[in-house]
């Protein structure tokens, strides 16, 4: 078997499509295709866009034969396959609108799982449900009570008779998918994307983002079910004819050298990854791996989905060294599901900017003032350095505004709004929860702070996210940041948030994961911590000290600081008043173990 060809014998079409039914009809005119790859880099499916869209109309046609009625919903349990994508796309021809849902492959708790596929479905109303074989199980116990026309296996599927009915593909102006949000601050909510908002942000994308070349590959091992891994490296190959290797994000995260093994193997040219992808990376790619790559074809590795530690991707090139991996491939770029995919992207081929700025100016004014090799005159400062997430795309109007409204200038920090053709029409069923974020002229509050330089973006983290103490302003990542600086703890082992003390006023908190969690080298960890923390910013946080693999992570694999202070929380109401009080002002190491 070998993978389908980089060249696509059709001119590129970069997404000026009506609909994602129409995408495919053009693709499906090439050679191109996706490829799916063990963990141990070997490929077991092929499968060119030709077959895709005949797999795709016949199981259109058998879903057409259920009687669903039109914009009806399909939900999609999205494991790394090419059924899923079948599936995808014969809603799309059928006139129905899928709902990727998250496929856990660590499920430490059934119970748990099966009550968030419960309610996944009964927020998205599906008439139909999907799951592998392996799931399946789950997905019947979850649709129990509830009215569902069909729950099977895509085989369960194959057993279905087809419509002779002429298929009515979904149009322009209809909804083409709902998606869920990763959950990082809340329960997860379904954004309703319509086919011109998903292919005016794909259009976009391969013309001003990534200026697609018909020449260009792609590997992924994102998951389908992220806003990233579907648009991004499902939807947007489509619409640009790439050809795409997958890796699925359970083998790349036992092997990651893997992801740069199909990258180096197939030439490809484009792939992207939140920044602890580049961790897992570094930490676990050996120099002997590196010996045998040649990356020199990588020319867009792009970082997004999580707030961009530049660190960590400057660490991930010294390990490449030698591979021709050139660390001017790093693209920073920002979005949201809520915007589709993605809002702006850093220029092409120009490696990351950072922008290094008065940390203490940022807290009390909520001004990005520069900061020249960490002293301003004759004052050292601390430094915050955050990275240029680029110019928006061009059919966006983004402002930045003050608590009261206001429309703030340049290097002013507010929080991020955004209006566009890309931007969703509701949350699903929800709508409250919409009217909390989208105006009625469109406008969207995207719950991120940041700035801007001449067009360019910043962001600096998530207003729920934010710990303020003493009315200054404390970002969660420059706790986390002093954590990750210790031997002892790894990037992403730190989570950090607030929580109210005895009297009422909002106390630091930090839980950090080590295998020294407890006794003299725990304490010695904390102690040490704590003095950075004071000395950096000034602040007392209490440190509670917890096992490898505790922190909770949203169905992205994001830490979620909202669940971690939940749990805390949950914990802190076992103690008495008087232990939490000791443990908040003295901040003791007995406020520790967990897990």
């Amino acid at each position: 078997m070998k993978p389908t060809p980089t060249e696509s014998k059709v001119p590129l079409r970069p997404g000026d499509f009506n609909n994602l039914a129409e995408a495919l009809d053009y693709a499906a005119k090439g050679v191109t295709g996706c490829n799916f790859y063990t963990g141990k880099g070997e490929l077991y499916t092929a499968v060119s866009y030709e077959e895709l869209r005949e797999q795709a109309r016949a199981l259109a046609r058998r879903l057409q034969g259920l009687g669903l009625s039109r914009g009806a919903r399909v939900a999609l349990l999205a494991d790394t396959s090419p059924g899923f994508i079948r599936f995808f796309f014969a809603c799309q021809y059928a006139g129905l609108v899928p709902v990727p849902i998250p496929a856990f492959i660590h499920l430490s708790n059934r119970s748990v799982y099966v009550e968030q596929l419960k309610a996944l479905l009964v927020i998205c109303q599906a008439s139909v449900a999907v799951a592998p074989l392996d799931f399946l199980p789950f997905l019947a116990e979850a649709a129990e009570g509830l009215e569902l026309r069909f729950i099977g296996s895509p085989g369960d599927f194959e057993t279905l008779s087809e419509d002779t009915d002429e298929l009515s593909p979904l149009g322009s102006g209809e909804v083409a998918y709902l998606q869920y949000t990763s959950g990082s601050t809340r329960f997860p909510r379904g954004v309703m994307i319509t086919q011109q908002a998903v292919l005016n942000n794909l259009s976009g994308i391969i013309r001003h983002g990534l200026a697609v070349r018909s020449s260009d590959r792609c590997v992924s091992w994102l998951p389908f079910y992220h806003d990233m891994g579907l648009v991004g490296f499902v939807l947007g190959p489509v619409a640009s004819q790439l050809s795409t290797d997958y890796l699925s994000p359970r083998d790349f995260a036992m092997r990651p050298r893997q992801w740069l093994s199909l990258i180096a193997k197939n030439c490809a040219t484009i792939s992207f990854s939140p920044t602890f992808g580049y961790d897992l990376c570094t930490r676990r790619v050996r120099k002997e791996d590196t010996a045998a790559l040649d990356l020199q074809s990588w020319r867009v590795a792009g970082a997004g989905a999580e707030m961009i530690r530049h660190e960590s991707l400057a660490d991930f090139a010294k390990v490449l060294k030698g591979t021709g991996f050139d660390a001017n491939a790093f693209m920073a770029c920002y979005g949201m599901a809520e915007c589709s995919l993605a809002v702006s992207f850093a220029p092409v081929f120009k490696g990351l900017e950072i922008d290094c700025v008065d940390r203490d100016h940022l807290s009390e004014q909520h001004v990005a003032r520069v900061a020249h090799d960490g002293v301003v005159g004759k004052t050292q400062l601390s430094v915050s350095s955050f990275v240029n997430c680029g110019k928006p795309l061009p059919e966006y109007e983004v402002q930045i505004r003050s608590e009261r409204g206001h429309e703030l200038g340049d290097r002013e920090c507010g929080t991020i709004f955004l209006r566009g053709p890309s931007v969703m029409t509701s949350y699903c069923g929800d709508v409250k929860a919409t009217q909390e974020v989208l105006s009625s002229d469109g406008w969207l509050n995207t719950g991120d702070v940041g700035y801007r330089v001449q067009g360019h973006l910043f962001i600096t983290g998530r207003i729920k996210d934010l710990i303020i103490i003493n009315g200054r302003n404390i970002w969660p990542q420059d706790l986390e940041y002093l954590a990750e600086q210790q031997p002892e703890v790894r990037p992403g082992d730190a989570s950090a948030f607030s929580v109210s003390g005895v009297d009422g006023e909002e106390l630091a908190m930090m839980v950090v994961q080590c295998g020294e969690f407890a006794g003299i080298q725990g304490g010695n960890l904390v102690d040490r911590l704590q003095g950075m923390i004071r000395e950096e910013l000034g602040i007392n946080c209490s440190i509670e000290l917890a096992r490898p693999h505790t922190l909770p992570r949203t169905s992205s694999g994001k830490l979620s600081r909202s669940r971690t202070r939940q749990d805390f929380l949950q914990r802190r109401s076992q103690l008495t008043s008087d232990a939490f009080e000791h443990a908040s002002l003295e901040l003791p190491h007995e406020c520790g173990a967990t897990g």
